[in-house]
């Protein structure tokens, strides 16, 4: 009677354990409901395409009659940059003035922690190789053309 019980129990706590393990798999198979962020990265056209949504979404003003109305102001242009040690969302503001809204590594560089975004008539960045310490680390003033659009240069590095 005593190996029955055993045996009895076993299979109990077997039977709840692959229970909690299917329901708990079912959750996950079907709690993404399409909107749900995900851990694999996205290629340039997914995030240029991301920020064109975000950027065409219509803003609505909320009604309130104790404010005067004013003219809407239009907000700044974002360029993509692409340059040797990486990518950079850059605003060139009506002001002439500059802002780095997000930057990126390519692949063998990392960017300096000591980034000057703006707004500012210059914003800078740094790309350092990974592991090659042949090769220069790439510092860039990035400016405001005269047509809005934006331009990267490398400068002599300072630091040396």
């Amino acid at each position: 009677m005593r190996k029955w019980r055993s045996a009895v129990v076993t299979a109990a706590w077997v039977g709840v354990g692959t229970a909690a393990g299917a329901l708990g798999a079912w959750q996950l198979a079907t709690s993404d409901s399409g909107n749900a962020a995900h851990s694999r990265p996205l290629d340039e056209g997914a995030v240029e395409r991301a920020l064109a949504a975000t950027s065409a979404s219509p803003q609505r003003p909320s009604p309130s009659s104790a404010t005067p109305s004013k003219p809407a102001e239009t907000a700044p242009d974002r360029s993509t940059l692409r340059f040797t040690g990486g990518t950079a969302t850059v605003e060139c503001r009506g002001d002439g003035t500059v802002y780095l809204v997000s930057w990126s590594p390519a692949d063998g560089f990392h960017i300096d922690d000591d980034v000057e975004r703006g707004p500012a008539a210059v914003a800078r960045l740094e790309a350092e190789p990974s592991d090659d310490d042949e090769q220069e680390d790439l510092p860039y003033e990035i400016r405001c053309g005269e047509g809005g659009e934006p331009r990267a240069g490398v400068v002599a590095d300072g630091d040396d």
